[in-house]
């Protein structure tokens, strides 16, 4: 079960990486997911955006295989002496592989696979697992959890230790997120 899990976290993660620099722009088009080659998975053609709430967007991509639906955002405050690039928290949908609620954090930097990242909503606690420069819950229950505390709270913090160099800390405002989350719900049918 695990490693079916991490397949898919590991082709979304590939399909979404890309798309951390554009977002943090607000492209005037949306950025291109991913190839298949790449990702293990079809590609789903180029996303839209949807709408922003806050420090929230929301993405849609399509093609005959399904959809990809997806809130990004991106910290309000980071560890201003380690220099990163696509930091950013995504929650994804994907219609083809019946996966919702996927979170992860992009860390901008390579992860110490070897240690846990923390994830602070409100007084709720979560451990995330370490898989190259993401943080991942290691089950859908989890997701589902994370994104419900999400919904609820004004702030979120996520604690990530590099393989070199001091651990860091994101601060990221929840502004916005439920109506973001609420358009890719629409967009992909998913009833909460």
């Amino acid at each position: 079960m695990m490693v079916n899990r991490l397949t898919t976290l590991g082709a979304l993660l590939a399909a979404i990486l890309p798309l951390a620099a554009a977002a943090q722009t607000k492209p005037k088009t949306a950025p291109a997911v991913a190839s298949p080659e790449r990702t293990g998975v079809a590609d789903p053609g180029p996303a839209k955006a949807l709408g922003t709430a806050g420090s929230w967007t929301a993405y849609l991509a399509q093609n005959k295989e399904g959809k990809v639906c997806y809130v990004a955002g991106q910290p309000s405050k980071t560890d201003p002496s380690i220099k990163r690039a696509g930091v950013m928290a995504t929650v994804t949908h994907r219609t083809a592989d019946q996966v919702v609620n996927v979170v992860s954090f992009a860390e901008g930097y390579p992860l110490n696979e070897n240690a846990n990242v923390l994830l602070e909503v409100g007084k709720d606690r979560f451990t995330l697992f370490a898989k190259d420069d993401s943080a991942w819950a290691a089950t859908a229950d989890l997701d589902k959890a994370i994104v419900t505390a999400l919904g609820k709270e004004k702030r979120a913090v996520v604690r990530g230790t590099p393989k070199k160099g001091h651990a860091t800390t994101d601060i990221y405002s929840l502004d916005g997120f439920p109506q973001a989350l609420a358009l890719i719900d629409k967009a992909c049918d998913v009833k909460r």
